[in-house]
């Protein structure tokens, strides 16, 4: 399961690597469309969209590389004990108000099939097409949270925490600028 879950976080972030990718070609496409007097119509909504899908689609990812912003200043300074506390009862708050938005989210997404709502850009969509990207990164941010959750509830250290350590121990501290 481990390997698994370890393979869909970083398939989620390679694939918001992709939208950003995605979103430089689109706008070079459009500059050049434009320079060459060519129409580029709709290539605001496709950004708009692949910028929503990178941000939402790399959570976990992040979160799980410990890139992500969290107590960490607070934590570090407590003894081990009294550290893991509060690491547990960081990771509930987090994991309560994920799963709030998550909720939100798919009620949200399914009103809007149910009700067949459509984009009203130049580009004519259902939107639930594009937004399912956002569904889809803030339900894996909340199982990368329950994992960790579960990861600091054995005893171990979570894995945002040792990739820091392992990062810092090469003598990378880019991240902490």
């Amino acid at each position: 399961m481990r390997r698994f879950l370890d393979r869909l976080y970083d398939a989620a972030g390679a694939l918001a690597a992709f939208f950003i990718f995605a979103i430089f070609v689109v706008m070079l496409g459009a500059a050049a469309a434009r320079e060459l007097g060519l129409r580029s119509g709709g290539t605001d909504d496709l950004v708009s969209w692949m910028t929503a899908a990178a941000a939402f689609l790399g959570m976990a990812h992040t979160f799980r590389h410990g890139d992500f912003v969290r107590v960490g200043l607070f934590l570090e300074a407590m003894p081990a004990g009294r550290r893991r506390v509060f690491e547990l009862f960081s990771l509930t708050v987090a994991a309560l108000f994920i799963g709030y938005l998550l909720w939100s989210v798919a009620l949200y997404l399914y009103n809007g099939w149910l009700y067949q709502e459509m984009s009203t850009g130049l580009l004519v969509v259902p939107m639930w097409i594009p937004q399912i990207s956002f569904l889809i990164g803030v339900g894996l941010l909340f199982m990368a949270v329950l994992d960790e959750w579960f990861t600091v509830l054995r005893g171990e250290k979570p894995r945002y925490v040792t990739e820091v350590e392992a990062r810092h121990a090469r003598g990378d501290f880019s991240e902490d600028v």
